[in-house]
């Protein structure tokens, strides 16, 4: 594995290994290496962890977010980093933003939204606890070892947000990098 994933197998603020190194290895410890072993980390936290918006707490890390069985996207995200850390599999946290491309509209307005990344095979893939399914159209803003590293806004001292407003838009195949080709 190269130099630069080792870091992903360690733990971080939100992705106490230590706490959760045990429990991991009962859970998935005979699930096959690999691929199906992300999966059925991400099995289990999709079907652990209850989604719901007033879940949402800035301090909740992996540990608390697999005792309380509830949270938002980033707690999803840090409980199966965490577990494929202990599994000694390289997992990143990522964020960024998720439209509704290829699944039914949501009615509620889009959010930040939070991921993760483990390095199989020589390469770095997505995977989406929260989700659960394969997915079109992230847009990648960050990536790092957890919400620390990469948060959505850092301040200090008081302040207020008025208005935050992102929009994504389905394009054609055709469309890339800001180049338009004719098709014929």
């Amino acid at each position: 594995m190269p130099n630069d994933t080792l870091v992903f197998t360690l733990g971080s603020r939100y992705c106490e290994t230590d706490k959760l190194s045990d429990i991991a290895w009962q859970l998935f410890g005979s699930a096959p290496r690999g691929w199906r072993r992300v999966q059925a980390i991400c099995d289990f936290v999709c079907n652990h962890l209850t989604f719901g918006y007033q879940y949402a707490r800035a301090t909740r890390t992996a540990y608390e977010a697999y005792q309380e069985r509830v949270g938002v996207c980033r707690d999803f995200a840090h409980l199966a980093v965490a577990f494929c850390r202990c599994m000694n599999i390289p997992a990143r946290y990522a964020n960024g933003f998720l439209g509704d491309i290829g699944v039914p509209p949501d009615p509620a307005p889009m959010d930040y939204n939070a991921w993760f990344e483990v390095f199989l095979d020589g390469r770095w893939f997505t995977f989406d606890a929260r989700h659960n399914m394969p997915r079109i159209g992230r847009i990648t803003v960050a990536r790092g070892r957890d919400a620390t590293d990469i948060p959505l806004a850092t301040s200090f001292g008081p302040h207020v947000l008025k208005a935050f407003t992102v929009w994504t838009d389905e394009v054609e195949p055709a469309i890339l990098n800001g180049l338009t080709r004719r098709i014929a």
